[in-house]
């Protein structure tokens, strides 16, 4: 959807006009836009006044809670790493004055890249190119994970302590308020991972929704930027390294695939993926059975959220049937991964 005025919805062009000129002196007329991404999650746009391109983010539209649209956390984070060695698009501003669009929205650098999500796109590009874009994947992590939050002003950016535990309550409560079926499985995986959480490793930044298709890579390859910081905060970072495993069981092993990408000819397997990953890193990885039986259950208790959304009625769309039966894969993966750490 492209606009030339204010009939874009959520960004009324001739508003956000006179605040980008007062942002970025020199620009603010003859403005365009795009939205390329909507619906439920934060609206994205690229806007551009015939010379440059930026990315402007906003919650949806209508009544969100703002704890799960923090504009805000977004920018301030990436505004965080900008002098890092991790890839992050550079912020312009932040605007908290729901007067201009009717909601907080912030600018950012429109950052040149693809967010490969299927096997089928990178197929294309051969084993070795494929391999070098995972590899850069884990160390992108890796670099992510190294970074001091104070040194970069973030040490009040979330509650370290305790955290692995508030995952493990947290996912219980959402399960039980998804509750339709019973999941023995479901039920014996949080008694193991209740019973026996590790001491967690170095406080660091929590991505919290790691994969490559919330990052671009170039066309030489390279890593240009890591998007979708919504969920980020501090705590045990090595929840990113087993979320982005057990994405790729779930593709491999489930008609419910968030991304395939790991079926690709050439990307890392997962063991070498924890061994590179181990290899640029200095945390422990002796108790990560817990961690990947923790990003398991996690992923187990959102898709048992969608199930239920989809016996209420409550889904648009084909493929929703399907949820409720990969929930099983993920259930049973994580009891493995706890078993074989005891």
């Amino acid at each position: 959807m492209t606009a030339t005025g204010a009939e874009l919805p959520g960004l009324d062009l001739g508003r956000f006009g006179a605040w980008l000129a007062q942002h970025l002196p020199g620009t603010g007329a003859d403005l365009t836009a795009t939205l390329i991404a909507g619906g439920k999650s934060n609206l994205t746009y690229v806007v551009s006044d015939g010379t440059q391109e930026w990315i402007v983010r906003r919650p949806p539209l209508g009544h969100v809670l703002a704890t799960a649209h923090d504009m805000g956390r977004e920018y301030r984070v990436m505004t965080a790493l900008r002098d890092t060695p991790v890839p992050v698009p550079r912020t312009y501003g932040l605007c908290t004055d729901t007067d201009v669009l009717g909601a907080p929205f912030y600018l950012m650098q429109r950052c040149s890249g693809t967010p490969y999500r299927f096997a089928e796109e990178l197929a294309p590009l051969g084993p070795e190119r494929t391999r070098a874009i995972s590899e850069g994947l884990v160390d992108t992590l890796a670099s992510l994970h190294a970074v001091d939050p104070a040194s970069v002003g973030l040490a009040d950016f979330g509650r370290p302590e305790g955290f692995l535990g508030r995952q493990v309550r947290r996912w219980k409560a959402q399960l039980d308020a998804s509750y339709s079926r019973d999941l023995p499985a479901a039920d014996e995986l949080y008694r193991l991972l209740s019973a026996d959480v590790p001491e967690e490793s170095a406080t660091g930044i929590v991505h919290g929704d790691f994969r490559l298709d919330n990052v671009l890579v170039d066309e030489d390859d390279q890593m240009t930027a890591v998007l979708d910081w919504e969920m980020a905060t501090l705590g045990d970072p090595l929840t990113d390294l087993a979320l982005m495993l057990v994405y790729g069981r779930l593709g491999s092993e489930s008609r419910t695939a968030v991304s395939t990408v790991t079926l690709a000819p050439g990307f890392l397997a997962e063991d070498e993926i924890i061994a590179r990953y181990a290899a640029g890193s200095e945390r422990d990885l002796s108790r990560f059975g817990f961690y990947l039986g923790l990003a398991a259950y996690k992923l187990a208790a959102i898709l048992e959220g969608i199930h239920y959304r989809y016996l209420q009625g409550q889904t648009v769309g084909e493929g929703f049937d399907q949820v409720g039966d990969s929930i099983h894969v993920l259930l049973d993966a994580g009891l493995n991964a706890m078993k074989e750490n005891s």
